[in-house]
């Protein structure tokens, strides 16, 4: 294996750091426009994030789908509460620990998150006939490897991350 100069090494985390800059300015914007085609009446970003959470990956603790989210589970109370008096999930004890409550989506959460997403896939829908096929799968991809990344465990040492 060839060794690396001292100056390869540099440019070479120079231009990694140039790739994470633009993946996160890429990520950032189309966030934000996907947020301004949101319906006006809809979801918060909150309550879409718990019940997209809920849809993905089924019946969850409300610890384990505040670890999903990355955020603290006190600071969903609320928006679980709302949402089980919007009968959107529904919550349960845990047949294993009674201790914890399970959160399931109920139909009518499954159909409010649907109603929701609608409008900001339909807007991609259009946005996404502009480019050519490979270029559409070229998204499909890096689509998954940003739930991966998304679901990494992976932090910076030494930082704290903010919960949203």
């Amino acid at each position: 294996m060839e060794e690396r100069t001292e100056r390869e090494d540099v440019e070479r985390s120079g231009a990694e750091r140039r790739d994470s800059a633009e993946i996160r300015q890429g990520v950032i914007r189309l966030a934000r426009r996907l947020s301004a085609e949101r319906p006006a009446d809809g979801l918060s970003l909150n309550k879409s994030s718990v019940l997209g959470h809920l849809r993905r990956n089924g019946p969850m603790s409300a610890g384990a789908l505040a670890a999903a989210d990355h955020q603290q589970p006190q600071s969903l109370t609320r928006v679980f509460a709302d949402l089980e008096a919007e009968g959107l999930i529904s919550r349960t004890r845990d047949a294993q620990d009674g201790r914890q409550r399970v959160v399931e989506l109920t139909e009518a959460g499954r159909a409010a998150l649907a109603r929701d997403m609608a409008q900001r896939d339909a807007w991609l829908d259009v946005a996404l006939v502009d480019l050519n096929e490979t270029e559409r799968q070229v998204l499909v991809l890096a689509a998954r490897l940003m739930n991966r990344l998304a679901d990494s465990p992976i932090g910076v040492p030494g930082s704290t991350t903010r919960p949203h």
